[in-house]
């Protein structure tokens, strides 16, 4: 069930959680205890700015995978909260960490779990780079990042959920997207 190098973990590095939707996972600030496992529902990892704007940093969904960083740091660096009722398992960062010391197949796992997130947030930024709201929304749908609500895809690719649903429409219409269900779109292949 855990993605690898994760299901190397022994049972007893393992702990179930349960949250209702709106639930905090961690705050900004608390003391890191491990990294997390959607095994179903949805979580987002957000900041707040300095003006007070809510920035979505990360969302992890069924089978997803999120606060992998704080296996380095004393702190989470920012707000975990499920939006959806979730079922998540949180991993012991202090036994990740000693797997990691004494079984270099799991650092080794580990290190290209953590080399694809690099990757994939190096993709986000560039999407960041696309000034057009369709093409940006086009190419985030092509790239599979309509996982969540369309509100999350929007904070996730930095534009206004107004903007986000509006660039849906226009690339429905256009006959790039077709909707195939309530917050769901795929690519047109004719277009």
């Amino acid at each position: 069930m855990l993605p690898e190098p994760f299901d190397l973990l022994n049972e007893d590095a393992r702990t179930p959680l349960i949250l209702a939707k709106g639930e905090h996972v961690f705050r900004q600030g608390d003391e890191t205890r491990g990294v997390f496992f959607v095994v179903s529902g949805a979580i987002c990892l957000t900041r707040m700015t300095e003006a007070g704007a809510a920035v979505t940093l990360h969302n992890a969904n069924a089978g997803g995978m999120f606060a992998e960083a704080s296996l380095f740091s004393d702190q989470y660096h920012c707000d975990a909260i499920a939006v959806a009722p979730s079922e998540i398992i949180r991993l012991s960062k202090r036994a990740i960490q000693t797997r990691q010391r004494e079984d270099a197949a799991f650092s080794e796992g580990l290190t290209r779990r953590l080399a694809t997130q690099v990757q994939d947030y190096r993709q986000l930024l560039t999407l960041h780079a696309v000034k057009s709201a369709n093409e940006r929304v086009y190419l985030a749908v092509a790239s599979g990042r309509l996982r969540g609500s369309v509100t999350q895809l929007a904070s996730e690719i930095g534009l206004t959920k107004e903007a986000c649903y509006r660039a849906l429409k226009e690339l429905t219409d256009q006959g790039a997207l077709k909707k195939t269900g309530r917050g769901e779109y795929a690519l047109c292949t004719s277009f």
